[in-house]
């Protein structure tokens, strides 16, 4: 299993700053609330490993349970899977909107998020010997992704699926070569199930490509509840690298690689910091938030090499249950 690092570098403010994403979580925050009013079922089994979970905090007035076995966290209560479904479509409408600061970066956020994810999906089938793949996108539609995919070339049939929908059921296709689920388990109501049929969607040794927050990383270990990136739905499920790699090896896949190639941990705790002067950190990360862009670099890196990043990317094969 390897570990990938990047020298792909890019600011905070390119890709998701923080002034702009409060309105955007503010929105996204009252939505889930009205989508739970309508009805919700409370998980308070770890979908990892059946344990019971403990309380952990509340993000807007919402209940996060934590998984005690991974650190993994999870919104208490979920919505029926078609109230789930809407409330996905109409927060990704107001990503998508004017209105949000999404609009204003989207040239940004090509260049910088989903062009280097591109060339990690190409770069591995090309490794794993896999020529014009059969892909399967597991999204929340519509997905911008699917137009990058099908410009570039070099792929087969492209498929796009509703997540919450193939979290529900077995897909009617099957003997696909690969399946990106791209922040996907972040904001399903049901993560393992839908592991489980987009297994069931793949041919023998199959790839699925995953990427995610996680709770084990930098910004996301010093700020807590207070970290403003978690909120849901996008970040109904916020696992840890540990708990993630078990959820994906539950489901029947064998772990290539795992990696958290993340640039923006310390950006990000450098943001809030600057947002709220009275946040609490402990003298060491003080200072090192104070020193120099040289030794901050110096730190990703090193949160990189360890998998200490809060951002995660995970390849895995599918195996026979």
């Amino acid at each position: 299993m390897q570990s990938i690092q990047t020298s792909h570098v890019f600011s905070l403010s390119e890709v998701k700053p923080l002034e702009g994403l409060l309105r955007y979580r503010e929105f996204c925050l009252n939505a889930t609330k009205k989508a739970l009013a309508k009805g919700a079922t409370r998980r308070n089994i770890s979908p990892i490993n059946g344990v019971s979970m403990e309380p952990w905090g509340n993000i807007g007035g919402l209940e996060y349970l934590r998984c005690p076995a991974s650190g993994s966290l999870f919104l208490a209560e979920v919505a029926t899977s078609e109230v789930w479904k809407k409330l996905l479509a109409e927060v990704a409408q107001f990503r998508r909107s004017p209105q949000t600061f999404h609009a204003d970066i989207t040239k940004s956020r090509t260049e910088n998020v989903f062009e280097p994810k591109l060339h990690w999906i190409q770069s591995t089938l090309r490794v794993e010997g896999v020529h014009r793949p059969k892909i399967l996108e597991v999204a929340t539609p519509p997905s911008g992704f699917t137009a990058m995919i099908q410009s570039r070339g070099g792929f087969g049939e492209i498929l796009s699926v509703d997540e919450t929908d193939l979290s529900q059921g077995k897909p009617a296709f099957e003997k696909l070569d690969a399946a990106l689920l791209l922040e996907s388990l972040d904001r399903v109501n049901d993560p393992l199930a839908l592991l489980k049929n987009v297994h069931d969607s793949l041919a023998d040794q199959g790839l699925i490509f995953v990427t995610g927050l996680v709770s084990s990383g930098f910004d996301m270990m010093i700020l807590g509840s207070n970290n403003a990136y978690l909120y849901p739905p996008d970040r109904a499920n916020c696992f840890s690298l540990e708990g993630l790699k078990a959820l994906i090896t539950k489901a029947g896949f064998q772990l290539l690689e795992v990696s958290t190639p993340g640039v923006l941990d310390v950006e990000i705790v450098k943001s809030h910091l600057n947002h709220n002067p009275d946040t609490s950190l402990s003298t060491f990360e003080k200072k090192l938030l104070g020193a120099d862009r040289v030794t901050h670099t110096a730190f990703q890196s090193f949160l990189q090499q360890s998998n200490m990043s809060s951002f995660a990317r995970i390849v895995a094969r599918k195996t026979k249950c």
